[in-house]
């Protein structure tokens, strides 16, 4: 009997595939980047092509390095950048335009006119979001209204739309499942968290027509079965999540109180509410940790957009390192007596600030800064954040209480900034075992579906810590750094 499982983690600045054996552990494993455009300032897109070709190169990767083969595989997982943006023609499978990245501002001006009509209550009221360009909805309608016959062509039934997953199901599919999950679809600013269906006052507002929208199921189902071309024969598809709900789940934060935050491209940090669906009162999300056997569970989400791209910035922008892991060993010699910050606010400001035209910059600076001052500021400014999103979810939610707080994603494997994040949030960090808990959490939706791994408490029992960092630093050192943080936002604010 097959008991493998596959994950394709479809991530923003490249595409992972992992294939794990049935004690969670790494068997194959295979990674590709892909290019980034940036047509014009603010705008950020993908080649969807790109994106296709890279799954279908990393899952044939990974399956050769485990010495394995479609049929051996149970289940697939898929979890994905969210947000980002896809349209495509229905028939030809070919899509209308390059996907709109979620890092992507250009629909600023419509998120503030309708802010303006006071739209923004009742759009957060149904979906648990804030009037963004983060959001798929008026990147979607951007579309609708720029690309020509686009409009006419989605209003005849003729195009499709959808965030990665969706894509990807499609294209796997060979166009048979137009389909996404619950976490995916909340997180388009067209989906009602409360009813778990697809809104028509905001379809309304939006002006996007009801035909091109995909079916809505749990984050364990049955997606489809790939066709036998793409891996030599055919894999079904059963656990589909956004990157940030799949890594809330590879943590096993099941029970309500339990966070995470994940250190990619960006930081997002989740909560998790149980089935209270927690309003905001400090400019945070409500949005869907996930949904199984028709039971949603909801969670806290803090958004912070820039968190490793800072520190490829520094690489890649700034030339002060030559890999991202330097970094931390910079950071540690930097000249404890400079106080420089940096604000990364180089897409705009998310949680709880949520400033679209704020930019980023350093503040402090002195003839003595230099790099290791440089790369202090970029590693502290994620611990910054991190600890404005806390606090807020404390003031949102009592119930979070003194909450520790489990970390992934590629910053996470430097000791220095662990430790800082620690002090800084005066707060117990755990760094798990696992560190690919995004692609775990997405296998285990398929592996739960398909009946060859366990439930939410068999899973939580194999989480593994590899090390906790506890908070270490004077409380008059963290106030005053914290206190100098939030002087450096206040004057990069936009407004």
């Amino acid at each position: 009997m097959a008991d493998y499982i596959l994950a394709i983690d479809q991530g923003t600045t490249s595409t992972r595939s992992i294939v794990f054996d049935d004690e969670y552990r790494v068997h194959g494993v295979s990674q590709r980047e892909f290019a980034q455009y940036f047509p014009q300032s603010g705008w950020v897109e993908h080649d969807p092509e790109d994106i296709w070709q890279t799954v279908l190169e990393t899952v044939r990767f990974a399956l050769a390095d485990a010495k394995l083969s479609a049929p051996d595989i149970a289940a697939v997982g898929i979890t994905n950048q969210r947000e980002t943006t896809l349209l495509w023609d229905r028939e030809t499978g070919k899509p209308v335009h390059r996907a709109i990245v979620w890092q992507d501002r250009r629909t600023a001006d419509l998120c503030t006119r309708l802010k303006s009509q006071g739209a923004e209550p009742e759009v957060t009221e149904r979906t648990g979001l804030l009037l963004d360009p983060y959001f798929s909805a008026t990147k979607l309608a951007w579309m609708l209204d720029h690309i020509d016959g686009v409009r006419a062509a989605a209003e005849a039934g003729k195009l499709a739309f959808g965030t990665v997953d969706t894509f990807l199901l499609w294209r796997l599919t060979g166009g048979r499942v137009h389909a996404t999950d619950a976490t995916n679809a909340a997180r388009t600013m067209l989906f009602n968290i409360a009813t778990g269906e697809w809104d028509d006052d905001l379809l309304r507002l939006f002006d996007i027509p009801r035909p091109i929208l995909p079916e809505v199921f749990d984050s364990a189902a049955e997606f489809g079965v790939s066709d036998a071309v793409h891996f030599g024969a055919p894999v079904a598809i059963r656990g589909v999540a956004g990157d940030q709900q799949a890594a809330t789940v590879g943590q096993a934060c099941f029970a309500a109180g339990m966070m995470k935050s994940t250190y990619g491209t960006g930081c997002f940090a989740l909560l998790n509410t149980g089935a209270d669906r927690v309003r905001s009162e400090n400019r945070l999300l409500t949005t869907i940790a996930y949904r199984l056997d028709g039971r949603t569970t909801y969670a806290l989400e803090g958004s912070i957009f820039v968190a490793g791209a800072a520190v490829q910035w520094l690489r890649d922008g700034l030339g002060l390192i030559e890999r991202a892991d330097q970094s931390g060993f910079l950071a540690e010699e930097a000249d404890p007596k400079q106080d420089v910050y940096l604000v990364p606010a180089f897409t705009g400001l998310g949680a709880p600030w949520w400033d679209a035209d704020a930019r980023g910059a350093f503040f402090g600076l002195t003839r003595a800064t230099g790099p290791k001052e440089f790369a202090r500021a970029v590693l502290e400014s994620v611990c910054f954040q991190t600890h404005d999103l806390l606090e807020a979810m404390r003031r949102d939610w009592t119930a979070a209480g003194d909450t520790v707080l489990r970390v992934d994603g590629g910053m996470v494997a430097s000791d220095w900034t662990m430790q800082r994040l620690a002090d800084i949030l005066n707060a117990p960090v755990d760094r798990p075992v696992m560190l690919e808990t995004t692609a775990l959490g997405a296998a285990w939706l398929a592996g739960r579906q398909a009946g060859v791994w366990p439930g939410e408490e068999g899973f939580a029992r194999s989480w593994r810590r590899d090390r906790r960092f506890s908070p270490s630093m004077m409380a008059a050192d963290r106030d005053a750094r914290i206190a100098g943080w939030r002087d450096a936002v206040h004057r990069t604010l936009s407004r």
